[in-house]
Order: C-alpha cells, then sequence, then structure tokens
C-alpha cells in the first residue's frame, strides 16, 4: 500500500510543479490579454490575443495595459513621468517638441498643457478620434499600469512584434 502511493506521488509531483510554475509566471511575468474595440486602430484591432510582459520598464510610445477603475485598457505611452504635453491644433507636443505621431490615426483634439508629476504618465490610443484615454481620463499612475504588450499570438497573419 505505501509503495503504491509512493508511486502515485512520484507520477503527480511533475504535473504539480508544471501547475505552479505556470500560475507563477502568468501572474508575476506574463500573461495574455485581448485587444477590446477600435482605439488602437491602425496598430491593433479589436479580438486580437496578445502578450502582457508584467516586468518590463515603461517607455515613450510602448503599448501598455492600464487598469482603469478595474478595466483593461490597451493605449499607447505619449509622455513619461516629469514632462509637459499639449495638443495645438492637432500636433502634440511633448517638452515643447512637436511629436511625429507616424501610428496614430484621425484628428488629436486640442488640449492644454499638462505637467505629469513623478509617477504619471500620459497614454492615447492610436484612434485618436475613437479613444477614451487620458485628454478625458488625466494622466495614469505608474501602479496602474499593468505592463506592455509588445507581441501579437493572434491572428496568426499578425503574429509578431508590433510597432
Amino acid at each position: 500500500m505505501k509503495d503504491k502511493f509512493k508511486k502515485i506521488v512520484k507520477e503527480i509531483i511533475p504535473y504539480i510543479i508544471i501547475l505552479v510554475v505556470v500560475v507563477i509566471v502568468r501572474t508575476y511575468f506574463i500573461t495574455p490579454v485581448i485587444v477590446n474595440g477600435t482605439s488602437m486602430v491602425p496598430t491593433l484591432d479589436g479580438g486580437e490575443l496578445m502578450i502582457l510582459n508584467k516586468m518590463s520598464d515603461v517607455e515613450r510610445f510602448d503599448v501598455v495595459v492600464v487598469d482603469i477603475k478595474s478595466e483593461d485598457i490597451i493605449k499607447r505611452v505619449i509622455a513619461m513621468p516629469g514632462e509637459t504635453i499639449s495638443c495645438e491644433n492637432g500636433i502634440v507636443y511633448v517638452n515643447d517638441r512637436r511629436q511625429d505621431e507616424e501610428y496614430s490615426k484621425g484628428i488629436t483634439t486640442d488640449f492644454e498643457r499638462i505637467v505629469l508629476g513623478d509617477d504619471e504618465y500620459f497614454v492615447m490610443g492610436d484612434n485618436r478620434e475613437g479613444s477614451l484615454d487620458s485628454r478625458k481620463l488625466g494622466p495614469v499612475k505608474n501602479s496602474q499600469i499593468k505592463g506592455t504588450a509588445h507581441f501579437v499570438l493572434f491572428p496568426f497573419n499578425k503574429i509578431g512584434n508590433i510597432e
């Protein structure tokens, strides 16, 4: 009886280890995320499956997942902590420098100069006319950013790194 129990435990242990590793990786390192809506068109379409990297540092122009009132939204980082951002005549300026926004679609509505705090980021969707973002929601805190998303897994014809 003891030998039979030991044999069963020995057979189960690898599966338990695999399960624990998967849970740890998904909780602390990477997890799948699905794009919802059209706010990131033309870069991302609704329904695309991406990998969220929870460990990477956030840099300008990264695509990030942000927790806004328990809802995840996917946006692009436009301005970093301590910077100033504004939009005049549809042109975005960060620290008074015009931003080249080849990835964006539509007209960016003007907004007054905003000075970001030491822990604040300004995020916008690439589809400027169809995005609820920092222009309405205000800057996001670092603690609200769940991670960066650089890789599309599905659909298969779009698999790979995003720009």
